[in-house]
């Protein structure tokens, strides 16, 4: 079930974009037609992609995607009028906004979304790479810890207590970080 929020001043184009969006399986789409409400609504719930038809009522519409960018895991699109298309790309590009021209073409529209979609799985695998990344180091420094009390406690090399912390290990069927939790608890205070 994909989610899409569009922001639009438009009850015409949000009809229109909509129907679009609905040939994309956007299953759930939220609409808005005032940047405070789209921001109101993204504080609530979250979604797949927010697309945004600007300008908007009280300002550009590039303000708000360069925020929805920062503080959302959303794929961001601003549609803008052609004559502005070029500027708004080099403003947003960097920020990880696709811009999309107006008048809107069906065909190319797709193809748009198809590329925010492997955009967001590619961005998707990299965050999760990272999380492990992020978890490996926090027990190595959990295991690096238990090493210095090994050291300083029982006067072990830095050989002797990483020989230790797997030798227990593989002893007792636990992990190396389960069993450098079991030191810091027994050496540390």
């Amino acid at each position: 079930m994909k989610k899409a929020l569009l922001v639009s001043n438009s009850e015409q184009s949000a009809v229109s974009l909509s129907e679009l969006l609905r040939n994309e399986n956007y299953t759930q789409i939220s609409v808005s037609n005032t940047a405070k409400s789209a921001r109101k609504l993204v504080e609530r719930d979250e979604f797949d992609l927010i697309c945004i038809n600007a300008p908007l009522q009280e300002e550009t519409g590039i303000e708000l995607s360069e925020h929805f960018a920062k503080t959302t895991r959303s794929c961001v699109v601003i549609i803008v009028p052609q004559k502005n298309a070029d500027e708004v790309n080099d403003l947003l590009t960097e920020h990880g906004v696709l811009v999309i021209a107006k008048p809107i073409h069906k065909h190319l529209f797709h193809h748009y979304l198809q590329f925010t979609e492997c955009f967001k799985m590619r961005m998707f695998r990299v965050t999760e790479e990272n999380e492990k990344l992020r978890h490996m180091v926090e027990d190595m420094k959990v295991i690096n810890r238990a090493k210095l009390l090994l050291i300083s406690c029982l006067n072990m090399s830095e050989t002797q207590a990483h020989r230790y912390l797997e030798k227990q290990a593989m002893d007792l069927r636990m992990s190396k970080l389960q069993i450098a939790k079991q030191v810091i608890k027994t050496y540390e205070n």
